[in-house]
């Protein structure tokens, strides 16, 4: 049955590709094996991530992966999903308008999945590093206003993206997603934001990402790029059908 479920999870990543190479041209490499390890909590050294403009500065000390990002479902689930995306990405815009919506409620809030959304800068879309910093300091103050303003920068993302202050605009999207403003303006001066923001880029490039979206169901290779929807949930819930079988067994 895992061989089987192996098979499908590659060949999904294999048809995907061609949708991500026009933004992105490199191919991931399964890397599952060191994302197992980032996974378990183990520090790793920072790399050069992909791009070469716009990027964070490299983290100044080692951090624990399990605390970047946004979690969302239940620890105990059976199975463990990691997405890498950069807000400024549109297939990533895609998946989050289209798919997304049907895994949070099928999977992620049945218990089925525990899935962990950690947002990267790939140096290569404008603007990208102040929104991942507003996003990071909403978060700071509580995921419900993290998911409120992550919604509103996927639906607009071109509001952001082609503006030339664009500090301005997430900041109005972020005060009326509801945040204390003078809160989020002390933690955008607070140099810690920018230290999860290179965490998670360099964890990127620890784990080969060379394309967004990227994405670790764990336990087998990477997929790359917006699947359809029928396609996602097809692959979930043969690999959650497969680790309740393996519990029982």
């Amino acid at each position: 049955m895992r061989r089987k479920l192996i098979g499908t999870v590659v060949v999904a990543a294999t048809l995907t590709f061609v949708a991500c190479a026009e933004e992105e041209s490199e191919a991931v490499s399964d890397t599952s094996a060191t994302s197992a390890g980032l996974l378990s909590g183990m520090p790793r050294s920072a790399v050069t991530p992909m791009g070469n403009d716009n990027l964070p500065p490299t983290p100044t000390q080692e951090w624990d992966f399990l605390t970047l990002g946004f979690n969302s479902g239940s620890s105990e689930a059976p199975v463990r999903v990691v997405e890498l995306s950069d807000f400024g990405c549109g297939y990533c815009r895609q998946f989050h308008m289209e798919t997304f919506p049907t895994l949070l409620t099928d999977f992620i809030e049945s218990g089925k999945v525990e899935w962990k959304f950690l947002p990267f800068v790939t140096g290569m879309f404008g603007n990208s590093l102040t929104v991942t910093e507003a996003a990071e300091c909403t978060l700071a103050q509580s995921p419900e206003l993290f998911e409120v303003l992550t919604e509103r920068l996927w639906a607009d993302q071109s509001d952001w993206k082609r503006s030339n202050e664009p500090e301005v605009v997430v900041r109005t999207m972020a005060q009326e997603a509801g945040v204390d403003v003078d809160e989020f303006d002390a933690c955008l001066a607070d140099d810690r934001r920018m230290e999860r923001i290179s965490a998670a880029t360099a964890a990127a490039g620890e784990l080969g990402v060379r394309g967004t979206p990227t994405f670790f169901i764990i336990g087998f290779p990477p997929l790359q790029g917006a699947l359809p929807t029928e396609a996602f949930v097809e692959i979930l819930t043969a690999v959650y059908t497969d680790a309740v079988q393996d519990s029982v067994n």
